[in-house]
């Protein structure tokens, strides 16, 4: 078991002299460690957070130090690709970049080690992470996970050392997130044994690829497959684009997207094909063979499970992003919180120093939550890198853990991007004007993280598909009921919804709270209460889904998806919820891991913080299902209070534990230029009052 070490005492010390003294809080039960006996332990906790791939995460940040990765603010987006493109070329080759080729083709053949590294280069550049990942997460793992081992030795080297750049072209202008809607169609022609590529309209342009507006030399392209009159579906073909000189081969067109609302660097764009010829080979037929002859053959007979199964080997790309925005938005929390422990505001006192930020109370209120929810998806997101790098390693590759990957990845992609957005849009508005300056890196950030919330599905149909999986569950669990369950069932949700609408619940747990206020207090401590109070919310929202559709199923299609239509909004509102007790559960278990005491209060009382900041968002569901009473709704406001300020001498380790250098924030912000600034104020003014020139306060008279 790790101890404190004295230089963490000591930086302690220094990182938080300004926190308050804990106020008494009435009423409020001893907890087993005394707040002023509690002490963390850095090194632990930053190893903790860093995760199962330490080692690789380490090497990363290590490696995006050097300021040949650095995103220069204020540049031209022609300017920003050429210095991107340079510095993928710089990352070709490393080891982070290695450890996703296969062994058979000179990798490391680790793809959770891949994924890891990917996600700190956000620190660097967000646009060069992004062309890293259309490069090797996207264009490369299509033809290694769609392709076979004869694609694999034809082009996977080539592609891993950047000579040959590539685009991922599956999403078109007129469908989106619909990719089995597409209306690029892939012909083939069993007199010359090859594919013709086809982009029948402006709509089916192939729209917002990376790498496709400037640098890409080829692509996977999406398309239709059509073979003797019969279409199979969308299947996935690597097309050359352009020639050695950067032109378009003939019946390749494109078209530059221009300027972004973020990652300038990466050059999207558009691409159409007329007729473009590629032989048979060039299909990525792990899935889907067709034969010289133009015959079809496929491992997965179901059509619809096969387009599901392709698209589920593409899954990393979510995975990816579900951790690139847990590091982003550390990374604005930590420039955000070091300028609020230095910058001073306000004097509460006439006479007295001015406070620093973080001494305030709704300061505390503003920021600390997102650091809770940042420690809860970065708990959730390991779990999830673990069951990514199982699949795809090939411990545990079925249809079972495949399909429930890709329920995970949806779930956490979808919600750390949400966290991210409106995390450093908090902590933007928090740092004041300094936030807006693009020399404190947080509008920029936010800016690249907007995007997130869209591509790699975007977070509405990703929580829709969670949505259907909840549903689908919920259906199976009734069908292995028998008859006298399921009446039991129907009887206890009957007696449930007539309390909840009559009020009697809630009543009753009124006078069980009025009792003693330290009962509410010590239940919302306990961790089985805040599980049942995040489960509970899910069941009933997914149970009431499911009697609002009770027979749809059995009417026409129209009718069903009429129904489904309806009922979409409390769907994705489940889906969300069922991702915060994921989270929480994650958190709970990363807690159980801790053998430090201190350390371990102070993840007891985030994850609390975590846990009913969640539910105090969404308490007006609590209060208006009788899940809760009035008195106990507001004991969860009162004691998120009384958890913010226990937090507040512990906050700077936190963030020390985040394990960012400066040349990963590069904010003047969380320089120390700030507390710098400050010393220099309060020198001069000590110097006038002690030289007698300080002049007399009108009001005082003194």
């Amino acid at each position: 078991m790790a101890t404190t070490s004295p230089r963490n005492r000591l930086g302690r010390k220094a990182r938080n002299q300004h926190a308050p003294q804990q106020e008494a809080v009435e009423h409020e039960p001893a907890d087993e460690t005394a707040d002023d006996a509690v002490a963390v332990d850095v090194e632990l906790l930053r190893e903790l957070l860093l995760g199962a791939y330490a080692p690789e995460r380490r090497a990363a940040r290590e490696l995006i130090r050097d300021e040949r990765f650095h995103h220069v603010p204020g540049r031209t987006k022609e300017e920003q690709r050429e210095r991107t493109f340079e510095g993928l070329k710089a990352l070709a080759g490393t080891e982070a970049v290695l450890a996703g080729l296969p062994t058979a083709q000179g990798g490391a053949g680790r793809p959770g080690a891949y994924v890891a590294s990917f996600e700190e280069f956000v620190l660097a550049d967000a646009s060069l992470q992004i062309k890293a990942g259309v490069q090797w997460g996207l264009f490369g793992s299509a033809i290694l996970n769609l392709g076979t081992q004869a694609h694999h030795d034809k082009w996977l080297a080539d592609i891993w050392s950047l000579r040959i750049p590539g685009a991922f072209a599956m999403t078109e202008t007129g469908h989106g997130s619909d990719v089995a809607s597409i209306a690029t169609t892939a012909t083939y022609d069993p007199h010359t044994q090859e594919f013709e590529i086809h982009t029948p309209y402006r709509a089916a342009w192939k729209d917002y690829l990376g790498n496709a507006a400037l640098h890409g030399r080829a692509a996977v392209v999406f398309a239709q497959l059509i073979t003797g009159g019969v279409n199979h579906g969308v299947h996935a073909l690597y097309v050359p684009i352009r020639d050695e000189h950067g032109e378009f081969l003939p019946g390749v067109g494109g078209e530059d997207d221009g300027y972004k609302g973020g990652l300038n660097g990466v050059d999207n764009g558009r691409l159409h094909f007329t007729h473009v010829r590629v032989p048979r080979e060039n299909l990525l037929d792990r899935y889907g063979h067709v034969e010289p002859d133009g015959s079809y053959t496929s491992p997965i007979a179901s059509p619809g499970r096969r387009f599901f199964t392709m698209l589920g080997t593409l899954v990393q790309g979510r995975v990816s992003l579900d951790g690139s925005a847990v590091v982003a938005s550390r990374a604005g929390l930590a420039i955000a919180l070091t300028y609020a422990n230095e910058r001073r505001q306000f004097s509460p006192v006439a006479g007295q120093p001015e406070r620093v930020l973080l001494d305030y109370t709704r300061h505390r209120r503003r920021l600390f939550p997102y650091v809770a929810r940042s420690l809860a998806a970065g708990f959730a997101h390991d779990e999830l890198l673990g069951a990514y790098d199982d699949v795809f390693s090939g411990r545990t590759d079925d249809d079972d853990a495949r399909q429930d990957l890709e329920t995970l990845a949806a779930a956490m992609k979808a919600t750390s991007t949400r966290l991210a957005l409106d995390s450093l849009q908090e902590c933007r508005e928090a740092c004041g004007g300094a936030g807006f300056l693009s020399a404190n890196r947080i509008t920029d950030l936010r800016h690249d993280m907007d995007v997130y919330a869209t591509f790699e599905g975007d977070n509405t149909v990703l929580m829709q598909l969670v949505a259907k999986r909840l549903l689908g569950d919920h259906a199976k669990e009734f069908a292995r009921m028998d008859v006298g369950v399921m009446a039991r069932w129907v009887a206890d949700r009957a007696t449930e919804t007539a309390v909840n609408r009559s009020g009697l619940r809630g009543l009753s747990q009124v006078f069980r709270d009025s009792a003693d206020p330290r009962r509410s207090v010590n239940a919302l401590r306990d961790p089985e209460t805040q599980r049942s109070l995040l489960t509970d919310r899910v069941r009933s929202m997914i149970g009431e889904v499911a009697e609002n559709m009770r027979g749809a199923g059995k009417g026409t299609p129209e009718a069903a998806a009429e129904a489904f239509d309806r009922n979409q909004h409390r769907l994705i509102e489940a889906a969300r919820a069922h991702a915060h007790l994921l989270q929480w559960e994650a958190f709970t278990r990363a807690v159980g891991k801790v053998e430090d005491p201190g350390t371990r209060q102070v993840l007891v009382w985030l994850r609390d913080l975590f846990g009913l900041s969640v539910i105090e968002e969404h308490l007006d569901w609590y209060l208006s299902h009788g899940r809760m009473s009035l008195m106990r709704g507001r004991m969860v406001e009162s004691y998120v209070d009384r958890l913010v300020t226990r937090l507040r001498p512990h906050i700077m380790d936190v963030v020390e534990a985040f394990g960012f250098a400066p040349e990963h924030l590069r904010a003047d912000i969380a320089s120390g230029a700030e507390a710098a600034r400050q010393q220099e104020a309060a020198d001069w003014v000590a110097g006038e009052r002690a030289a007698g020139r300080w002049p007399r306060n009108e009001k005082s008279g003194k």
